[in-house]
């Protein structure tokens, strides 16, 4: 079963932004590398053309020191990608293939010397997904994706099957 449209990524308006928002960033980076942005008033203008561009509130993306946290290049796509939907009605089987996405590894690239856009970005789904859970099911807690003690202090990782459970509120 393939997911439902308004549950996946927009790829395609990610991919019409991409360029814009690395370039922006790009630009900014050379602006404060050569000279100061100490009151933030060029950082201010690139967020707001940005932010008007993707729809986006930017305040959690890191402009300016960008490199603490991940490439450019993937904080523009990050940027870039539309924020996830609110989506009614989702079936069990929709979010057991949601966890799995960010819970197993899928090797997206191919034999090709020039990779897709969603190639290239695939591996950075994670967030999306992530937020995607978080809007449409109350019982979300990022705690479920990762290692955790039961009372006798033995470590353990949810099962996908778990996860879907907790969510759903089995």
């Amino acid at each position: 079963m393939e997911l439902r449209k308004e549950i996946l990524p927009q790829m395609n308006i990610a991919q019409k932004h991409y360029a814009q928002v690395l370039k922006s960033i790009r630009d900014y980076s050379q602006y404060i590398n050569e000279y100061d942005d100490k009151h933030g008033i060029i950082y201010s203008k690139v967020e707001e053309y940005l932010s008007e561009l993707t729809q986006k509130d930017l305040s959690q993306y890191n402009l300016s020191e960008w490199w603490e946290e991940e490439e450019m290049e993937v904080l523009a796509f990050r940027i870039a990608l539309p924020d996830p939907l609110i989506v009614k009605h989702v079936s069990q089987e929709e979010l057991t293939q949601v966890i799995t996405k960010i819970k197993t590894f899928e090797d997206q690239l191919g034999q090709e010397e020039v990779l897709t856009f969603e190639q290239e970005f695939g591996l950075y789904l994670d967030e999306y997904y992530h937020k995607w859970l978080k809007l449409n099911f109350e019982r979300y807690d990022y705690a479920l994706f990762l290692r955790n003690r039961d009372k006798y202090g033995n470590y353990f990782e949810y099962s996908i099957q778990e996860i879907v459970r907790k969510l759903i509120g089995e």
